[in-house]
């Protein structure tokens, strides 16, 4: 697109995607495409398509993938107001961004959100901005988003302690953010689902209280399976998504994925940890991961929801401006936070 304006691409992007499901899939290959029974939405059958044809024969730099980002990104929810926040640390200040929505209630915690970031996204919140927004508004809480992609600078464990930082520093402000006094919850999308797994595990090492909630969003939990599912999903996910790269990025010389410390879904133990929601998407390589983790919350007792969407990609939080399906999981998985955040997630059964 020749464009510059981001919504004005969006606007053509969406009336593209509007026509029917067959004419978006000869457009796409000709078929649909399926893993099991799962067929993939045709919305992101076309944007993978056009996505890797786009990759092929001309490349994209950051920046331009930066763009196509943001076209694909939904706009913030009306009525959400943004602050800007720097969180202390004793590695230097932590970028974050605070998100109240004017229908907030009272009596909700904060959320302190990790946006997982990919090893192409440019630093910043356009990945997560509008899922946080929308938390915010249909989940009534406010929301403290940061961001984190481990790299040489900042390897896996640094960005860990970065993430209890925030957490931490989230308890002791409760109340200059909005939210009630008490633990905040706690939430991340693909690595940071990871490091919000992570922090709940540590807490319970420490003897410390536990997160609110737990929300888990299309997890990477297990950095040494990295080939598992590996051709299972070429035809149906974006081209970064590379799982083997990720962990070559994401893990230094140091760090053994087979510590439970790095890699929360080789824990033995997870009883005792805070009520969870735990989401994934049916086109991703990590969805096994997310669903076995449930599966141990669930055997260990632990207050437990889970999703998948069996139809969308790994990341379809950030693509709720152009496919619906991605907005409407967004939303209904933010109305699950507020139903857990008002202790409405029961107990495993027998």
């Amino acid at each position: 697109m020749g464009l510059a304006d981001p919504i004005i691409q969006r606007q053509l992007l969406k009336a593209v995607l509007s026509l029917p499901p067959p004419v978006l899939r000869v457009a796409s290959g000709g078929k649909a495409v399926h893993v099991g029974e799962r067929a993939l939405d045709p919305r992101f059958q076309f944007l993978i398509h056009a996505a890797k044809r786009y990759a092929s024969a001309e490349g994209q730099s950051e920046q331009q993938a930066q763009k196509t980002r943001s076209v694909w990104a939904g706009e913030r929810e009306p009525g959400v107001k943004l602050q800007d926040v720097t969180i202390p640390s004793a590695s230097g200040p932590i970028a974050a961004r605070l998100y109240r929505s004017q229908d907030k209630h009272p009596e909700m915690p904060l959320i302190v959100y990790v946006h997982g970031m990919e090893s192409g996204e440019a630093e910043g919140f356009e990945g997560c901005d509008a899922f946080c927004s929308i938390l915010a508004r249909c989940g009534r809480a406010p929301v403290l988003a940061i961001t984190c992609r481990p790299s040489a600078e900042r390897p896996f464990r640094a960005c860990l302690e970065m993430v209890m930082t925030a957490y931490h520093h989230g308890l002791d402000h409760t109340s200059s953010y909005g939210a009630r006094p008490g633990a905040p919850a706690i939430a991340g999308d693909s690595i940071g689902g990871a490091f919000a797994a992570l922090l709940c595990q540590e807490l319970k090492r420490r003897d410390q209280v536990q997160p609110a909630l737990q929300l888990i969003v299309y997890p990477w939990l297990d950095l040494s399976a990295g080939s598992t599912t590996k051709g299972l999903y070429d035809e149906a996910t974006l081209p970064e998504q590379d799982v083997e790269a990720w962990a070559a990025g994401f893990l230094g010389p140091g760090d053994d994925p087979e510590d439970p410390r790095i890699s929360p879904l080789k824990s033995p133990d997870l009883s005792g940890l805070a009520p969870a929601v735990v989401v994934t998407a049916g086109f991703d390589p990590l969805v096994d991961q997310g669903c076995d983790y449930a599966d141990k919350l669930k055997a260990a007792g632990d207050p437990i929801v889970y999703r998948c969407y069996a139809h969308l990609v790994h990341g379809f939080a950030a693509f709720t401006g152009v496919v619906p399906a991605a907005d409407i999981a967004c939303r209904e998985i933010a109305g699950l936070v507020r139903e857990g955040l008002q202790g409405r997630i029961p107990l495993p059964g027998p």
